[in-house]
Parts: C-alpha cells; sequence; structure tokens
C-alpha cells in the first residue's frame, strides 16, 4: 500500500469530541488502503492510554506531548517574530525532525493535514514535498478569533484581533501552497472564498458526518438521572471557552426561568475539563456539572431536551448532531445550527435570545407533540449526515 503521512493537532483517539470525531473517521478510512504515518500532539493526559490503539490503524507514529503552560509560553514567540500565537504554539522540534525523516525515507506520495497550523511541518516545495497536500482547515478559525475579539474586554480582545489577522495570513497562504483545502460546512467553505478569492476553486465543503449505528435511540441504556426529574443535557469539552460561555449563559439568563414554570427541570453540563467556572454552576440550584464521563449516549438516551445555547461558533456543532442522531429534541441558536442542513421548527428549534430560548426549552419539555420532532431529527441524521460519501470526497481529493 501507498504511504501517507497523516498530521493532525490532537490525537485522533478517543473520538468523542467536534476535532477527533471527523480526524478519526478520515484516518480510519485512510487506513484501509495506505501505510500511514500519523504525527500528532497530546494535551490531555488521559488521551495517552490511546496511543496503542492509534497504532492499530497506523504504521508508523509519532504522538509529541504538548503542555499547555509551555505551550502558551512558547506561542509568545509569535508576538516578537510577527506570526500568529497559534504557529509557535503547536512547534515542536521533534515533531519537526519525524515529519523530515518521514519524507525523506518513505516519499509519501500524499499528505493529509488536519488543522492548519500543521502545515508548518510540510514543506512548501521542493524534492520532499509530497505530491498531493490536502488541507482540511475545518473551520475558518482566524473568524473565530474575530468573535473572541467581539466578546471580550481589553486587553484580551487585542490580543484576540490580532490572533485573527495573523492567523488568516497564515491560512491565506498555506491555501496558496497546498492543493486543496477543506471545510466542515458550505457557509465555511463560502466564507473563506470570500475572504481568499484568488483560490476559490481550491476550496472545499465536506461536511462532518455521525456514526448512526453508535449514536441510535434503538439501544437501551440505563438512565445516570434521578427518578421524576426533566434533564436538560449540554455536551461538550468544558474547557472550550464558547462552550463555557454557552453554558454560563443557559444557567444564568435562561434555565431559571424554565425551572420556575418546571421545578423538576435539572441542567446537566456533561463533559471533560470543566473549568472553574463551570465547576461553580453546580452551586446553584437544579445544576449538576458530570466532568469526564465514558459515554455521553447515556445522557442524551434519557435527556428530556438536549441544549446547544452557543454565541460563538464555527463550522459544524457535533453535540448537535449526536442528539439530533439520538432522536432527542434540540434547542440551540442560529450560531448552534450554521452549517447543518435541518430545518428549524421541524428537526430542531432555533432561537437566539435568552426569553426564547427559554420557551423553545419550556415547549420541548411540555407539549407532547414534541416525540414527532425528535424522530425527525433522527431522520434527518440518517438521510444526510453518514459518512461514505464525505470520505469518498476526501478519496477523490487526495488521488486528484
Amino acid at each position: 500500500m501507498d504511504p501517507l503521512i497523516f498530521l493532525c493537532q490532537r490525537i485522533p483517539l478517543p473520538p468523542q469530541k467536534g476535532d477527533k470525531i471527523r480526524s478519526f473517521a478520515v484516518l480510519r478510512h485512510l487506513a484501509r488502503t495506505r501505510n500511514l504515518h500519523v504525527g500528532c500532539f497530546i494535551d490531555d493526559p488521559a488521551d495517552w492510554d490511546h496511543v496503542e490503539a492509534l497504532r492499530h490503524y497506523c504504521t508508523d507514529v509519532c504522538c509529541i506531548p504538548l503542555d499547555k503552560t509551555i505551550g502558551k509560553l512558547r506561542s509568545l514567540t509569535g508576538l516578537v517574530r510577527g506570526k500568529s500565537l497559534s504557529e509557535p504554539y503547536f512547534h515542536d522540534l521533534r515533531l519537526a525532525q519525524w515529519v523530515d525523516s518521514v519524507l525523506k525515507t518513505h516519499h509519501p506520495r500524499a499528505a493529509f493535514v488536519y488543522s492548519s497550523v500543521m502545515a508548518q511541518y510540510i514543506p512548501r516545495q521542493g524534492p520532499m514535498r509530497p505530491e498531493r497536500v490536502v488541507m482540511d482547515f475545518v473551520d475558518v478559525d482566524s473568524d473565530k478569533w474575530r468573535q473572541y475579539a467581539e466578546a471580550q474586554a481589553w486587553p484580551m480582545n487585542q490580543i484576540y484581533r490580532r490572533e485573527s489577522k495573523k492567523l488568516f495570513a497564515f491560512d491565506r497562504d498555506v491555501c496558496a501552497w497546498t492543493d486543496a483545502s477543506v471545510f466542515v460546512s458550505p457557509a465555511e467553505a463560502t466564507l473563506f472564498r470570500t475572504m481568499v478569492p484568488e483560490h476559490a476553486d481550491k476550496i472545499h465543503a465536506i461536511s462532518n458526518g455521525i456514526d448512526l449505528g453508535h449514536f441510535t435511540p434503538s439501544t437501551d441504556f440505563p438512565s445516570p438521572f434521578e427518578a421524576a426529574t426533566h434533564p436538560i443535557v449540554f455536551t461538550g469539552s468544558m474547557d472550550y471557552w464558547p462552550n463555557i460561555d454557552a453554558v454560563r449563559w443557559f444557567a444564568n439568563e435562561i434555565f431559571p426561568t424554565v425551572a420556575t414554570t418546571v421545578p423538576s427541570a435539572r441542567f446537566v453540563i456533561v463533559g471533560a475539563n470543566p473549568t472553574r467556572e463551570v465547576l461553580d454552576l453546580a452551586k446553584q440550584p437544579g445544576i449538576t456539572v458530570t466532568g469526564r464521563v465514558a459515554d455521553v449516549r447515556p445522557y442524551l438516551s434519557h435527556a428530556a431536551v438536549a441544549v446547544a445555547p452557543m454565541r460563538v461558533a464555527r463550522g459544524i456543532q457535533n453535540k448537535v448532531l449526536e442528539a439530533m442522531a439520538m432522536g432527542r429534541v434540540v434547542v440551540t441558536t442560529s450560531q448552534g445550527w450554521e452549517g447543518i442542513n435541518a430545518k428549524p421548527g421541524q428537526d430542531l428549534l432555533v432561537e437566539d435570545s435568552a426569553a426564547d430560548l427559554a420557551r423553545a426549552t419550556l415547549r420541548a419539555l411540555t407539549d407532547p407533540e414534541m416525540a414527532a420532532m425528535g424522530a425527525a431529527a433522527r431522520a434527518c441524521m440518517v438521510g444526510a449526515y453518514g459518512w461514505d460519501d464525505k470520505l469518498a470526497a476526501y478519496e477523490r481529493l487526495l488521488t486528484a
């Protein structure tokens, strides 16, 4: 089988969060027909337990530890060098040496790069450059930093605004020298085409899929909740600022209205690495913070409603896809819905103000007709979010 070098900013296992779900789906597919040389970082100590499982799919694996504190200190060199902070954060000499060795020894025809910061390891030109380089940006991250800047006060808004500009300059250059640029939705691809019109023909949209056999309402799980309660579930990595913002907003401005009308309602925040500000939400009546769980499916299976009150987001929210695949009624915002081929009012509920989100959540909790929306959500996922056509699209780009 032909060799392929596969670079991603985090180990693709376990596939339990947004970036890992997509990278693992692509990796597992490519491993069927290629000898994969996988280079990645590990920034969560728990992920070291999954390195051996990763080796099952690969000819060669290079996992580099990434200490977040050291990474942040290293990123400051970007201020001196006129670069984004993200580039030095994800730069490591050991990984660079491993990539050079793979390119010199195995001469892979193709490279798959997941997250633009990993493109710094692939030569732009010359005899060691793979013949075909496919860059999966996933999201327009520079625009996410712009959103951060708008949501924060000085001085962080200035830092985030600079990062948006510098990262866009870097991403534009990566798009210029790679052979294909992939984004997770038509909306993301269209946005990047408007920003980089000279390379519009290189820019493609490949949506995320969902493992419909794994996330299915037909599996019977024991309930993790108290009896006679109505759980409102949010899932996601709880050290990620957009998720932190979402649960704080829901807990402080939306849930109190819901709990007044439905006293048995409980807001359950499910996800690893909750920050102190997230943990503090559990001090409020009716709110639970689980921390890391082995499997989110029991929580979704027994949720009365799933919520994704995102105010800052880019790309596709996997938490929405997973809840819909489980047949749950989802209440989200326009930001949470963006990029998902689902009809508001039929497949999910979409509102943007705190008052409207509270009303939608109450409707999901109390209206018996909402069961039909859960069924419609599952049908929507089955109809449009299997992986086969997405993986075939990656194949076409890698073999063009």
